[in-house]
């Protein structure tokens, strides 16, 4: 798998941020590319980037709703149909929700965890059965830094991340001697679209707004930067992956403070 030329790579929420610099980078290597988004537009965007920076690189792409249980596994059969196998797997869309536990409706709850949570165990699901049939492949399923440690307002999003390590974690550990792998990503201070332009709860105020303002000031790490440390990490078949400005050492301190954490990212961040 060290091998990316040729590699059959699905990626879902290939329309912006990590999945667009993931797609971009990974088409620059020769890989074969199965992308989707429910962003349409957002998807065009990427493979007509893709067309200008690598002309040659095999690309199609699916519109998908990953909270829709059928249309996940009605892509996996599309991507058999189109390439025939399945490499790589980055279960990557997902949203941001920025609303207190008091504030947040159930509603907008259930929305987060349909995407962030649910879609990657549709992702899974579906891709899986090829992959331990054919005795290889990869899973990458992208939590996030709040995966590891909570931060105020996002109780929705870290829920769903915070999930998704559990279930890559145990996934991990069952595959075991398969030949297939799983990988959970755990991205921190990404310039992207999902941590500056997240959804505001229906409920929010000024004290969510603080939040927000505190945490957009501390995406620093280019997208294309994150990508590429992200393929490293797949290639060692590392079982967790921890990238972008400060999170090695935000994931230390709150393993070491476990009760006090959020006293010192405050402190020094914020946060």
């Amino acid at each position: 798998m060290k091998t990316i030329k040729g590699r059959v790579t699905v990626i879902t929420g290939a329309g912006s941020g990590i999945g667009q610099a993931l797609a971009l980078e990974l088409a620059s290597r020769s890989a074969r590319l199965a992308l989707s988004d429910v962003d349409e537009q957002g998807l065009a965007n990427t493979k007509a980037l893709i067309n200008t920076e690598s002309p040659n690189c095999e690309v199609r792409c699916y519109p998908l709703d990953v909270s829709c249980r059928t249309s996940v596994f009605s892509h996996a059969e599309d991507v058999k149909r189109d390439f025939g196998t399945v490499d790589w797997l980055f279960n990557n869309a997902g949203v941001a929700l920025y609303a207190s536990v008091e504030n947040m409706t159930l509603d907008e709850f259930d929305w987060v965890l349909s995407i962030n949570l649910f879609g990657v165990v549709y992702g899974t699901k579906a891709f899986l059965p090829l992959m331990l049939a054919q005795g290889e492949g990869h899973i990458i399923n992208i939590s996030s830094i709040l995966g590891l440690f909570a931060t105020p307002a996002s109780s929705a999003y870290s829920t769903a991340k915070f999930a998704v390590r559990g279930f890559t974690e145990t996934l991990a550990r069952e595959l075991e001697g398969t030949g297939v792998y799983a990988s959970c990503v755990h991205p921190g201070g990404i310039k992207t679209n999902i941590g500056a332009a997240g959804k505001m709860g229906s409920k929010a105020g000024a004290y969510e707004k603080q939040c927000i303002d505190n945490a957009v000031r501390h995406l620093k790490t280019e997208p294309r930067d994150l990508a590429i440390e992200i393929i490293k990490g797949v290639q060692r078949k590392k079982r967790r992956i921890i990238v972008g400005d400060s999170a090695k050492l935000a994931d230390v301190i709150a393993r070491l403070l476990p009760a006090s954490y959020g006293k010192v990212f405050h402190a020094v961040r914020g946060l």
